[in-house]
């Protein structure tokens, strides 16, 4: 019968009487009593209470009793680590059986019990198994020094078992090698700066000669260590290539990968004029075919990879294109990345056949692909200009089927062949012309705007088309509002007499009735341009483009190198440095190609960089539109700072004035001046614009301040921390930003390796250096840190706005929590306004986004509230007294530069305020008010 019937019962009273069965004479009645047992355990049931009972019956011969005893020890030796030192003297003893699976066994389990408390016990039994005459028994021991050394990193140094490691490296038998280098990896990659795969020639061939008799996951561990091996010279590199060329024909494709990526590796020192070179590369191609007739799942991968191999070394499968023609019945994931490598390969030889099968693909019932390989034919007239007339005319014929996306497809890609052969095919653009009405998607759109915007001299209505896209101009995606006005600005400067009021209406819609920044921003500009110096506005709207690219997706060459060391793994299917995607990623090394024989350090190299470069700056991360740190221009553009207006002349282009005045309409006051936001071109920006404030570092600073700060919370309460304790707070002080921690050890263990990370937030807060705790924290100690924090993270709005996910690793493991800060951190202090400022931009923020509140039980006084607001960077602007009423006005600025206003109305002798807000980005309102209240109640 089978073992099921264990896992049917439910009675009451069980563990009871499965304590009694346990405690049995007969060998049978225990047997089965364990199995109950396991059964319990395995569905979830606790059965914890029978530990003592269960340990007495590992005194037993019985190899399956014995097994089943050491799985439930495992289960529950955590959370019982005083009864399992219980167990401790059976390890001792199994350890030294005959028998060597006992021995095995028992150094097994010894790996998987995590308890302090135990570890050392297990030290000697450990040393004896790594020296086991049994190879069994010592492949085994190998990999408990790896669980060992996590459990307790000091204790195996200290017992000096990473030394028997690597003596083990140099085993008789290739089982034990290939363990022995597994530990000894797993345990380099959590001590990256630890020398402990200490390779040299002669180890190198130890391994190499492993490699042939080891099961196929040993194989693997091997073929990972030599991929990290730097051979001295090309003549060691080519010796190690011929031993692992062999692997390329096993049946295991993480095998055939391991090998290519050693080979792809070790290839770089290897000259190309070597006839072993070419010898190499055609060696390669058969096993990189032989993964693509695997299951979907597999060749995904080895597409993966092999995308990655085409773009460093084409040349290994560049008469291999036919094995990359999709198949009727691949998944879509498949075609997808079969597509794409088709068109890496696509030369002059092929590229009738490539575009004979695009063709094809075309005409496909899959919407996904046959978009792809639309954009795929348009990126083969990119890639081989012999080609472009035909890819080019089987573009054509598509448009003809009218098939709505196939049209909308081809026009974006045959943009970007106008790009690339400019006043070569312009001929085509009647044709597009005839589709207008078809388009409905964003980018077929925007592409249709640029061709009519580039080539308006050769299009007799390219007005009328225009003006068709302007009717829904509110209703367009910002990709077709940009793209459209500046078509309608390039066609204004090809033919100034029949489209002023064209540009006129453009203009108006970019600027005043538009609330994207983006827009109003490039609005802006040309309206500038054109009023001050129309040639010049020619030279910038009409200047030559730069020819694009044939490769616009290639992975940058740096990472490319990165990734080539990370093939057969999950990096390589990313297309993403390990440390992109791995959580904590305790020291990932990144690894590089070794240079080219014979060239100097690539001019790739870092190091190669000139002496006085800068260094890289971090790339800015980009808002997404809508976002309220998005808009740059509420950096409170308001009406005009009172001043002598600017006259600006008016320009003329030829006989024709270009603006004849048509602009005045859209402005109070006569003549032509420009739209209050647009900075006059003889001025600096407006006194308190954003952008004059980027530019005015040294002065402006403001008074030096601390502002109110709260008492610290508990942020991560120990429980759900495995022992570790972290309260905090915030502060401003002196205009930095701080957050200030208390850690608490309550575990049983020291704590280290401690390192903080922040997600993505409103205000792009980030730690702006590295969480230093210089000393281990011991069990029942504190310490106190303060972590000064900037603003230049990466942002993504939050909910609540000032939501902040945290996460902390120590040597235990890491967690995660999320805390609100108080806004008034982010209070700048330059963030008084200038009354006139103050009043213009009151009136210029639309009444809806005004929010009102109430602060109750504040009794104080006017003055009082002033100077206790001041403090954290709330600026009184200016005091009035209306009917007995104080009114306070006040402006202060958040650090991504946006203004919020505010009127505190207080009625002496009354504890309530009324408070009123006013900002262009309404959702911050709610916080503000809670950073008024918290400020003027503490």
């Amino acid at each position: 019968m089978t073992d099921s019937k264990y896992f049917t019962t439910t009675k009451k009273g069980e563990i009871f009487e499965l304590k009694a069965e346990l405690n049995s004479d007969k060998k049978e009645k225990k047997k089965e009593a364990v199995k109950k047992v396991i059964a319990s355990m395995t569905v979830g049931k606790d059965v914890s209470a029978l530990f003592p009972d269960v340990v007495n019956c590992m005194q037993t011969d019985n190899l399956e009793l014995k097994k089943l005893v050491y799985l439930y020890l495992m289960n529950y030796a955590k959370s019982q680590p005083d009864m399992a030192i219980m167990a401790v003297n059976t390890f001792v003893k199994d350890c030294e059986d005959p028998n060597p699976l006992i021995r095995a066994l028992a150094v097994r389990t010894m790996g998987c019990i995590r308890v302090d408390k135990i570890t050392e016990y297990l030290c000697e039994p450990l040393r004896k198994c790594l020296k086991d005459e049994d190879p069994y028994v010592r492949k085994t021991a190998a990999v408990c020094v790896a669980k060992l050394h996590d459990i307790n990193a000091q204790l195996v140094e200290d017992q000096g078992f990473l030394d028997t490691l690597k003596d083990l490296i140099s085993d008789s038998n290739p089982m034990v090698v290939a363990n022995a280098v597994a530990a000894l990896s797993e345990i380099a990659e959590s001590h990256p700066s630890s020398n402990l795969l200490d390779l040299n020639p002669q180890s190198i061939n130890k391994l190499l000669t492993a490699l042939n008799e080891c099961t196929e996951w040993g194989q693997i561990f091997i073929l990972d260590c030599l991929a990290n091996y730097m051979p001295k010279d090309d003549r060691e590199a080519q010796s190690i290539c011929e031993r692992v060329t062999p692997r390329l024909s096993h049946a295991n494709s993480a095998v055939v990968l391991s090998a290519v990526k050693v080979l792809m590796k070790f290839m770089e020192m290897l000259s190309k004029d070597l006839d072993y070179y070419g010898t190499l590369l055609k060696k390669l191609a058969p096993p990189l075919v032989t993964l693509l007739s695997a299951e979907p799942e597999l060749q995904y991968v080895a597409l993966r990879n092999i995308n990655l191999i085409v773009q460093k070394r084409p040349e290994i499968l560049k008469h291999e294109m036919k094995v990359f023609f999709v198949k009727y019945n691949d998944p879509i994931y498949v075609k997808l990345e079969k597509l794409d490598i088709m068109i890496r390969l696509a030369s002059q030889a092929n590229i009738a056949q490539v575009l004979a099968e695009l063709k094809e693909y075309a005409t496909e019932v899959d919407v996904d692909f046959v978009r792809k390989a639309v954009r795929a034919i348009g990126r083969c007239a990119i890639k081989v200009e012999q080609s472009a007339e035909r890819c080019v005319s089987t573009l054509l014929d598509l448009i003809q089927t009218k098939v709505n996306y196939v049209v909308q497809e081809a026009i974006v890609v045959i943009k970007d062949i106008f790009r690339k052969y400019p006043n070569k095919y312009e001929s085509v653009i009647a044709t597009l012309c005839e589709n207008l009405d078809s388009l409905d998607e964003p980018e077929a759109r925007a592409a249709m705007i640029w061709i009519v915007g580039e080539y308006a001299e050769r299009i007799d209505n390219a007005d009328e088309l225009l003006e068709s896209f302007l009717e829904g101009f509110h209703d367009e995606s910002t990709q077709v509002q940009l793209q459209l006005l500046t078509a309608i600005v390039k066609l204004f400067l090809k033919k100034p007499t029949e489209t002023q009021e064209l540009v006129q209406q453009v203009l108006s819609l970019a600027t005043q009735d538009s609330d994207n920044p983006d827009l109003r921003d490039r609005g802006y500009i040309y309206w500038r341009l054109l009023s001050t110096d129309p040639v010049a506005a020619k030279e910038v709207v009409l200047a030559e483009k730069p020819l694009i690219s044939e490769e616009t997706d290639l992975i940058e060459p740096t990472l490319l190198d990165e990734l080539i060391c990370y093939i057969g793994t999950l990096a390589s299917v990313y297309h993403k440095p390990p440390s992109a995607f791995v959580e904590g990623s305790r020291g990932i090394v990144h690894k590089s190609l070794p240079p080219r024989t014979g060239s100097s350090e690539s001019a790739e190299s870092p190091d190669a960089a000139p002496s006085g470069a800068p260094p890289s700056e971090q790339p800015a991360v980009i808002p997404t539109q809508g976002d309220l740190l998005g808009d740059l221009l509420n950096l409170d553009l308001g009406p005009p700072v009172s001043g002598p207006p600017v006259a600006t002349s008016s320009v003329q282009m030829g006989a024709v004035d270009l603006l004849g005045g048509g602009l005045d309409s859209l402005m109070s006051g006569t003549g032509f001046t420009a739209p209050s936001t647009v900075m006059p071109a003889n001025l600096g920006p407006p006194p308190s614009s954003g952008l004059g404030d980027l530019f005015d570092l040294a002065g402006g600073v403001g008074t030096l301040s601390g502002s109110h700060v709260a008492p610290k919370t508990v942020w991560l309460p120990a429980m759900k921390a495995k022992g570790l304790e972290i309260s905090g707070t915030f502060s401003r002080q002196v205009g930095a930003i701080s957050m200030d921690l208390l850690l608490t050890n309550k575990a049983l263990q020291v704590m280290s390796d401690f390192a903080i990370q922040f997600n993505r937030n409103s205000f792009g807060l980030a730690p702006a250096a590295p969480l230093q705790i210089h000393a281990p924290l011991a069990p029942n100690q504190t310490v106190e840190i303060s972590l000064p924090l900037n603003t230049v993270g990466s942002v993504m709005k939050m909910d609540p706005l000032n939501n902040l996910q945290v996460a902390v690793k120590n040597n235990i493991d890491v967690f995660y929590f999320s805390t609100l800060y108080p806004l008034h951190i982010l209070f700048v202090e330059d963030g008084k306004m200038e009354r006139q400022m103050f009043l213009a931009t009151w009136k210029d923020i639309p009444n809806e986004n005004e929010a009102q509140f109430h602060i109750k039980d504040c009794p104080l006084s006017a003055d009082a509230v002033s100077s206790k607001l001041q403090g954290s960077n709330i600026f009184t602007v200016a005091k009035r007294n209306v009917e007995g009423q104080d009114m306070l006005y006040q402006s202060l600025k958040l650090t991504n530069g946006i203004w919020v206003l505010a009127e505190l109305r207080i009625q002496p002798g009354s504890p309530t305020f009324a408070l009123s807000l006013k900002c262009r980005a309404p959702e911050v309102s709610q916080y503000v008010y809670q950073a008024y209240e918290t400020i003027l109640k503490n």
